[in-house]
């Protein structure tokens, strides 16, 4: 589950955004949608762990990961979250398996090469195993990226505008693979997303307005 209480970020020591107090609970989905600078990328690595916030609280399966030192949260992370960004991130000098190992390894657990041919076979690309980023198409590298962010089995997967360079065809066909993953392992998912394509596939949406409160500075 996620749950934000609370929630208030300061940037330069001027503005802050502040955040509804949200809640979902383990296996439910949900978009993320607001402008431009209403702080949704913000709040996705608020929930990640990558950004700490002025005040408030973010529960994670049940953890309240602003407790966590930094070393803690990195294996919390490794073990509970799945991250997917816009663009695949992948390491170009290691084959697709070893970038997938790569991901049991940050995370503390032990390498599991049956692992990788099982989450690479539900992706339908296990061909790719011992191939290099730069051999694979945009539609492959982003597969890719998902394995990479489902290999652990989380608990939440959080995705940042996964489709948003994609046209119609591939943005379902990616909506379809993370839906039957993330329901395949009962993992509660958000999805920070301008595409307007998605708001008919995932109807529980958390709305963000850009929205900022000046912070009085004492001289």
């Amino acid at each position: 589950m996620i749950e934000i209480k609370d929630l208030l970020t300061t940037y330069d020591g001027k503005k802050n955004i502040s955040f509804p107090d949200w809640k979902l609970e383990q296996g439910q989905h949900s978009l993320m949608l607001g402008p431009s600078g209403s702080g949704k990328t913000t709040l996705l690595h608020i929930l990640a762990g990558m950004l700490k916030p002025t005040r408030g609280n973010v529960l994670i399966a049940n953890e309240n990961i602003l407790d966590l030192s930094g070393a803690a949260m990195d294996k919390f992370r490794g073990k509970n979250i799945g991250l997917i960004f816009q663009k695949p991130h992948l390491i170009e000098s290691l084959s697709i398996k070893d970038n997938l190992l790569m991901a049991q390894y940050f995370a503390g657990l032990p390498k599991d090469a049956d692992r990788v041919k099982e989450i690479l076979a539900e992706l339908n690309i296990p061909d790719k195993i011992n191939d290099k980023p730069h051999q694979l198409s945009q539609g492959e590298a982003q597969r890719v990226a998902i394995a990479r962010a489902l290999i652990n089995k989380p608990k939440v997967i959080l995705a940042d505008e996964p489709t948003s360079a994609l046209d119609d065809e591939n943005c379902k066909a990616v909506y379809t693979l993370l839906d039957n993953q993330a329901n395949k392992n009962k993992a509660t998912m958000v999805i920070s997303t301008h595409d307007q394509r998605l708001k008919d596939l995932i109807t529980n949406h958390l709305i963000l307005k850009k929205e900022t409160v000046l912070v009085k500075i004492k001289k």
